[in-house]
């Protein structure tokens, strides 16, 4: 199982010269990936160009490049880009966001998605192939039928063959479209006690498209706070997770909440929203049980964080995209490094 640093969104307490320490300790003890995500304050791809040109081996992942906010095309051109900056290091992991970012920051419409998804990947990885762009989609057309638009080929190749495209997917038919074609999957509140559900889905979506799993990269979003203090480290993920399963996304539509929900916290799931919607935040992250930050996330001392590691590596997670949680940056280090430790000991 391969480490990943996930350095979140841009500027969130930590400065440059911090993040930038934080990649340069993640590649010195061996991580094997860095990722930026993005959502409506910085973008991804400007931050991973950032840190390529001052790392070396280091793979870099966009966690994720927003359907909404780039056209096909200029998500083949981004990747390109950063995949020649990079040397060949680009992991190129997209999702489609939710209805708010996307009809309220975009301005694009949200519906769909199992169809959009899967006919914007059939044109990134033509544009990547550096094919002539011809495409009758029910959502995409290229060229416009009818105006003077005329067939494009990208005008740089890749220095990777194939540059690995991820699919951020959350829900049973999401899940099933990543395993039938994506190189990848990243979830989000991944519980690997209930991986079995999520590999039935992989294993569909890829009998659909003829294919095994074989090289299949599983890669979650985990928090991580190593701490003696089991319940100190529990508290960090509170106003986290809070927010994504009680306010990101309306009372009808929160993928997270639903997610929640299927591994069985149907009632606190439903506590925490109605909390959180309420504008009662506090009281919403005080509801989380113990036992669900215990499922989604990796806290407390190290001999615990072990034994949890040890469960992802079994349920066949292939790269462990882990967000250290402190505002403190040697506090950040020392987890980093702490988990490298660890790694090597599972």
């Amino acid at each position: 199982m391969k480490l990943g640093i996930h350095i979140g969104y841009w500027g969130l307490g930590l400065s440059r010269e911090d993040q930038l320490a934080l990649v340069r300790e993640a590649e010195r003890v061996g991580f094997d990936s860095v990722w930026s995500a993005e959502a409506y304050g910085s973008d991804a791809a400007t931050v991973l160009a950032w840190v390529a040109a001052q790392t070396e081996r280091i793979r870099i992942g966009s966690a994720i490049f927003q359907i909404p906010g780039r056209s096909p095309a200029m998500c083949a051109m981004t990747a390109a880009t950063l995949d020649h900056l990079s040397d060949g290091r680009m992991i190129l992991g997209i999702g489609a966001s939710g209805p708010q970012v996307a009809e309220g920051w975009h301005g694009q419409r949200f519906g769909r998605q199992l169809q959009r998804t899967r006919e914007y990947i059939e044109i990134v990885r033509k544009a990547l192939a550096r094919e002539r762009l011809v495409y009758d989609g029910e959502i995409y057309k290229l060229p416009l039928p009818d105006g003077p638009g005329k067939p494009l080929k990208l005008m740089i190749g890749t220095v990777q063959e194939r540059i690995p495209i991820y699919l951020a997917a959350l829900g049973p038919k999401n899940t099933q479209l990543a395993g039938e074609i994506a190189d990848g999957w990243i979830p989000t509140l991944f519980s690997p006690e209930h991986v079995a559900e999520s590999r039935r889905l992989l294993e569909e979506g890829a009998q659909r498209a003829g294919r095994s799993l074989e090289g299949f990269d599983i890669a979650p979003m985990v928090n991580v706070a190593i701490d003696e203090d089991i319940d100190r480290a529990r508290d960090v993920m509170r106003p986290y997770l809070a927010l994504y399963i009680g306010g990101m996304g309306s009372r009808e539509r929160n993928f997270y909440n639903q997610l929640v929900q299927s591994y069985g916290f149907e009632e606190a799931a439903r506590e925490v929203q109605d909390l959180y919607l309420s504008g009662k935040k506090e009281e919403a992250a005080a509801a989380l049980p113990r036992e669900l930050i215990d499922t989604v996330t990796l806290c407390g001392p190290r001999d615990r964080v072990r034994e949890r590691l040890a469960v992802y590596k079994e349920a066949g997670v292939g790269t462990l995209m882990v967000t250290p949680m402190s505002f403190d940056p040697q506090e950040r280090l020392r987890m980093v490094r702490e988990l490298a430790e660890l790694a090597a000991q599972i």
